[in-house]
């Protein structure tokens, strides 16, 4: 036994990636492999189950944290809602406890984001922290008291799915102008006509594609965020996702949710997130402690 150690898996679509944090967080070891998804599900649950085995030595035998795209269903108990589709609507829970000999923790990967970040990164010292991805989807998650909260249906902090544009694009989830068809990495370079990470400096030149996407995807952030702040009135809210490095968030972006909020000011910090890439993994550890 190795008291106070955790130990957290974070499944992606291409990569797998364990850690091993002491209890002040401090990493002792980490590993990668790739996920093969296309293998298929039983493969998968192997590759996680062979992931920890290369860490146990280090981590012991408590609980494992995983991090996973998509949720359990209250319902059913079996996967939804996930890009690697293989998950979806099988018992991962379940099949990693009877395959690790230990309880398994399992969160979405956005859930495992914010409470990276409130505990361990741009959240520190914050009661209620709204953590948000914008990447290739769109999610979030809520921490209240260094504690994650996903509600009875296990879709707290999902505002990717609440709709702001009745008349905008379908979504796979059923809806038209949900948050994530407008706010993704994939939705800006759709609109305007370069990568995400490029936008910025193409309006900057001069592409009038580029500014009126740029433009409308700060008004677009500006209403879905301050429809979450109105709605739950964190302490913060810390971007995560490929697209929180885009500058104009930071100023532009808040300008917007200021007008659209419900109040006459904005006082909601809306920063950049601290861990980076090692959010989700770490955020999988700390499921382990409880």
């Amino acid at each position: 036994m190795h008291a106070g150690r955790l130990l957290g898996i974070d499944l992606g679509g291409t990569k797998i990636e364990g850690v091993v944090l002491d209890a002040d967080l401090h990493e002792l070891a980490r590993e990668r492999m790739p996920t093969e998804r296309d293998r298929g599900y039983e493969h998968i649950v192997g590759r996680i189950g062979a992931l920890v085995d290369r860490l146990r030595p280090i981590a012991g035998d408590g609980p494992v944290g995983v991090g996973t795209p998509g949720s359990v269903s209250a319902r059913t108990g079996l996967m939804k809602n996930s890009n690697t589709t293989s998950l979806n609507g099988r018992p991962l829970q379940a099949d990693l406890e009877a395959r690790l000999g230990v309880p398994v923790r399992l969160e979405n990967d956005a859930n495992c984001f914010a409470l990276a970040e409130a505990r361990a990164g741009a959240g520190q010292g914050h009661r209620v922290v709204f953590g948000v991805i914008l990447g290739t989807g769109v999610g979030g998650g809520i921490v209240c008291d260094g504690r994650l909260w996903s509600g009875p249906q296990h879709i707290a902090g999902e505002w990717g799915h609440h709709a702001i544009d009745p008349a905008g694009p379908a979504c796979y989830c059923g809806q038209r102008g949900c948050v994530e068809t407008l706010l993704s990495g994939p939705a800006l370079a759709a609109a305007a006509g370069v990568p995400a990470d490029a936008v910025a400096a193409r309006a900057g030149a001069g592409d009038a594609r580029a500014a009126a996407a740029l433009a409308r995807y700060l008004a677009h952030f500006g209403r879905a965020v301050a429809n979450l702040v109105t709605i739950l009135d964190p302490d913060v809210v810390v971007l995560g996702g490929g697209v929180s490095h885009l500058e104009a968030l930071y100023d532009r972006g808040r300008a917007e949710v200021a007008r659209y909020v419900f109040n006459d000011e904005l006082r909601t910090p809306i920063v950049r997130n601290r861990l980076g890439d090692s959010a989700g993994v770490i955020g999988a550890a700390l499921l382990a402690a409880g």
